[in-house]
């Protein structure tokens, strides 16, 4: 049987070595709190002006802040910087507080669209960082559809998670 971690690298088509390439140079430092804020805002500005409505339904019953400020901050603590979404609300644990959500292969790739004109937009990211980004987002994406096929299928939440290999 395939781990999620080999579900996500086949589904994603990345690497679990492209994958986790971030842990190779610690991003916040190099590009900064700012720039972790401007591309979860320009991420979810993107995401609840989805033309989409099956897309942004996913989004209805969040509040746009809250989302923002939940994703920077994960964003900046697996990217190497000070654990501020730990401090606010716990481990991370990507596939349990996903689990309310559909997270279908059809939901990633639209998630993916929206984060790749979010990253290409967001000022202060330099190409190399781009890459390594967009792999983990895509890697990480395609282990959360992995999750909740997995949890669809035996009703419980396997308690692997994307904030470490």
């Amino acid at each position: 049987m395939q781990s999620l971690q080999e579900k996500a690298s086949e589904w994603s088509g990345v690497d679990s070595a492209d994958a986790f390439a971030i842990d190779n140079t610690n991003l916040f430092q190099k590009l900064g709190l700012q720039t972790f804020i401007n591309l979860s805002t320009n991420f979810y500005n993107r995401v609840y002006d989805d033309e989409e409505e099956w897309f942004r339904s996913i989004f209805v019953n969040s509040k746009k802040e809250e989302a923002i400020q939940n994703q920077y901050e994960f964003f900046v603590q697996r990217m190497g910087g000070p654990p501020l979404y730990s401090q606010r609300k716990g481990h991370p644990a990507l596939i349990g507080r996903h689990r309310p959500f559909p997270v279908t292969h059809q939901a990633a790739e639209r998630w993916l669209h929206h984060m790749e004109k979010a990253v290409d937009s967001t000022s202060d990211i330099d190409d190399d960082s781009k890459i390594k980004m967009m792999n983990f987002f895509r890697h990480t994406a395609f282990f959360l559809v992995a999750g909740d096929e997995l949890k669809n299928q035996n009703g419980r939440v396997p308690c692997k998670h994307a904030a470490s290999k």
